[in-house]
C-alpha cells in the first residue's frame, strides 16, 4: 500500500471577532502560475484533513500519493493541467479552529464565516467545494453570495430529506434538551479507536480503503481533542443545526438557496452512502439551475477520502466543461462526458465500479 502524503501545513487567520485554522495545498507556482483558487468544507465531526487527497490530486501533485487508481487520475491530470490553488478550513469548533465566540453553530453563521474567509484570502471567487455540513453550508454561501462562487462541488450534501435512513434515526433525538447532552456525553466516553474505527465503518462503502496512517492520524486527532472542553457542545450544536434545516420551508429552505444558486454545480453522491440517500441525485439535478449530478458507485459518504482519483476525474471534467466561467450566467447544462456513466432514468443500481451521471437544466422543483 502506498504511503500517504502528509498532512497539509496550515495556519490560524484572523477574521475579525473569531479566528479559523486554515491548511493550504503548495502548488507549482513554476508550473501552475495561473493556478485557480478553491475553497474546501468538510463535514460534520470532520476537519481540513479530510481534503487533503484531494486538494494534492487538483493541486497537480503526484497520483500514486493517493488511493485509488492512479494512473487513469495521472492521465486525467496530464490531460487536463488545470490546477487549483486549494485551500482547507476548519470550521470554528471544529479541527483546530476555536469556537465561535457567539456560538452560533448554523448553518448560516457557518456560511457566513466562509465567506469572510473567501474575501480575506483577496483572490476573487472561488471553486468551493463542501461535503456533508459542509455541502449545506457552502450551497448557502452560493445561493447568497454569488460573487464570492465560481463553481460549486457539494460531495454527499446534507441537503433536506426526510426519507428515513437507519444510520440518522438518532438526530432528531439531539434537538431534545438535555438527552442529546447525554447522548453526546454517552458517545464520547468510549475509547477513540472505537470511536474512529465505528465512524470509518459508517462513511466508507468499504473500511479497508483508510490508509492505517491515516487510521492512526485520525485517532490521534479524536485523543486530542478529547482534552478540550468544548468539542462536544460543537458538534451538538452543529447537528441540531442541520436537524432543524431540515424542517425548514419555503425562502427559508436550503432546496430554496440550491435554485437561487448561479454557478455552475457538480453534486456527487455515493451508491453506498448510508447517511445522505443517492436518491437525492435526481432532486439536485432538478434544483440546482446548471451542471450535473453523479453518482460514484461503490462508494460511502465521503468520497474524496474514500475514492479520491474518481473524484478528481469528475471536478477535472465538470471544470473543463466550464472553463472561464466566473458565474452561471450564459453557461448552459452540461453534457455527459465522453466514456462516462450512463444517464439515470430512475433509481437502478449500475454496474459495481462504475457511476452514474445525470445532467440537469430542467426548471426548479417547488422547495419543500
Amino acid at each position: 500500500m502506498t504511503e500517504p502524503i502528509p498532512l497539509w501545513s496550515g495556519r490560524h487567520v484572523s477574521l475579525g471577532d473569531r479566528e479559523v485554522f486554515v491548511r493550504y495545498a503548495a502548488v507549482d507556482r513554476a508550473a501552475g502560475a495561473d493556478a485557480e483558487p478553491a475553497l474546501y468544507v468538510h463535514g460534520l465531526g470532520g476537519s481540513a484533513a479530510n481534503w487533503t487527497d484531494l486538494m494534492a490530486l487538483l493541486s497537480g501533485h503526484p497520483a500514486a500519493a493517493v488511493p485509488g487508481d492512479g494512473a487513469a487520475s495521472a492521465a486525467a491530470a496530464a490531460a487536463d493541467p488545470v490546477l487549483l490553488d486549494g485551500a482547507a478550513v476548519d470550521l470554528p469548533g471544529f479541527g483546530f479552529s476555536p469556537p465561535p465566540p457567539d456560538g452560533d453553530y448554523s448553518i448560516s453563521g457557518y456560511a457566513r464565516t466562509v465567506a469572510r474567509l473567501i474575501e480575506r484570502r483577496g483572490r476573487g471567487r472561488v471553486h468551493l467545494f463542501g461535503n456533508s455540513l459542509g455541502g449545506a453550508v457552502c450551497t448557502r454561501v452560493a445561493a447568497r453570495r454569488p460573487d464570492l462562487v465560481r463553481t460549486l462541488t457539494l460531495i454527499s450534501p446534507a441537503l433536506p430529506d426526510l426519507r428515513p435512513r437507519y444510520a440518522t434515526f438518532r438526530f432528531p433525538v439531539l434537538l431534545v434538551p438535555r438527552l442529546g447532552d447525554r447522548l453526546m456525553s454517552r458517545l464520547r466516553s468510549h475509547p477513540a479507536q472505537a470511536r474512529v474505527a465505528a465512524t470509518v465503518d459508517l462513511i466508507y462503502f468499504d473500511p479497508k480503503r483508510i490508509h492505517p496512517l491515516r487510521l492512526t492520524e485520525e485517532i490521534a486527532e479524536v485523543d486530542r481533542r478529547d482534552g478540550l472542553d468544548y468539542p462536544g457542545a460543537v458538534t451538538l450544536g452543529a447537528a441540531r443545526a442541520i436537524v432543524k434545516e431540515y424542517f425548514r420551508v419555503g425562502r427559508a429552505s436550503l432546496w430554496n438557496d440550491a435554485a437561487l444558486v448561479e454557478a455552475p454545480v457538480l453534486a456527487i453522491f455515493g451508491s453506498h452512502d448510508r447517511l445522505v440517500d443517492r436518491r437525492l441525485t435526481h432532486r439536485a439535478a432538478r434544483q440546482f439551475r446548471t451542471g450535473r449530478s453523479v453518482v460514484l458507485m461503490r462508494t460511502g459518504h465521503a468520497a474524496m477520502m474514500e475514492t479520491p482519483a474518481a473524484v478528481e476525474r469528475e471536478v477535472r471534467s465538470f471544470l473543463r466543461d466550464h472553463a472561464g466561467t466566473n458565474s452561471a450566467e450564459g453557461a448552459g447544462a452540461a453534457e455527459p462526458a465522453a466514456g462516462g456513466g450512463q444517464a439515470v432514468p430512475g433509481d437502478g443500481e449500475a454496474a459495481a465500479g462504475g457511476h452514474d451521471r445525470i445532467s440537469g437544466n430542467a426548471p426548479p422543483v417547488p422547495p419543500g
